[in-house]
């Protein structure tokens, strides 16, 4: 019998996620790597490949509830057994409350809060059946304090946070831990394209106004984010459920 273990991740093609993949994948973990972009996934799962570890990748919708569920009954058959579940697939959106849409609230939703119920409805049940399991989703800053003109992804985030707990809560008795972690500004691609498109004639200005907006001077990288989750997905970290971790440069206690 392998006991290798299998983690999921969700937008693993890419920044983030694509460092979290890595991680679990150095912690010696089979990884599967999901992504909207098949693509992205296949590169990333790849580049684990060609280091010596295990990882495939998979093309999903995490906002397709049935398309979800069959994507896992299928993860778990091909390999046996799902042990971790990173929620990082996410999207981003700036507004206030009145700039914010029916049509973009939804799209916002489907993403950061159905998926993160999808991917933990689907993965569920296949931890509970051995009993064990890892759960960690991406939160935010956003969760806990207010940010200017996020109206729908604060809204996003917050639900993340609470439905970390609530799993936490129900599934403790079946040896399911679940965490959270509250990322501040991480250097992403998301980032890049962000500045690109807002600020094309002073992108290095606004990325150092952005940098400073986190006490310590500088955004994250995916790289350190990687390293938090891949100790909360551990054994070292077998003694945490329900929490939420900040990793933000001090932006929740030093500026707040």
């Amino acid at each position: 019998m392998n006991n290798q273990k299998v983690s999921v991740v969700t937008g693993g093609g890419s920044g983030i996620g694509y460092s979290i993949s890595k991680a679990l994948a150095d912690l010696g973990h089979k990884v599967v790597v999901v992504d909207l972009s098949y693509e992205s996934a296949q590169k990333t799962a790849n580049e684990i490949m060609s280091n010596g570890g295990l990882a495939s990748a998979v093309e999903l919708n995490v906002a397709k509830h049935r398309e979800v569920i069959d994507a896992f009954n299928e993860i778990e058959s091909n390999n046996g057994r799902i042990d971790v579940l990173i929620n990082n697939a996410g999207i981003g959106s700036i507004g206030t409350l009145e700039e914010t849409s029916e049509e973009e609230l939804d799209r916002v939703y489907q993403v950061n809060v159905k998926g993160v119920y999808n991917c933990s409805y689907a993965a569920i049940r296949h931890m509970k059946s051995k009993k064990a399991g890892v759960i960690v989703n991406l939160a935010s800053i956003a969760s806990s304090v207010g940010i200017p003109d996020r109206f729908a992804y604060s809204m996003s985030k917050g639900a993340v946070l609470t439905m970390t707990y609530s799993i936490a809560k129900d599934y403790v008795k079946d040896g399911i831990r679940c965490n959270c972690i509250a990322p501040g500004r991480v250097h992403t691609p998301f980032v890049d394209s962000y500045l690109e498109k807002n600020y094309p004639d002073n992108t290095d200005e606004m990325f150092e106004k952005l940098s400073k907006t986190q006490p310590i001077g500088r955004m994250g990288t995916p790289k350190e984010i990687a390293a938090l989750v891949k100790y909360l997905c551990s054994d070292e970290a077998s003694f945490i459920t329900g929490s939420n971790f900040p990793i933000d440069g001090g932006f929740v206690t030093i500026n707040n």
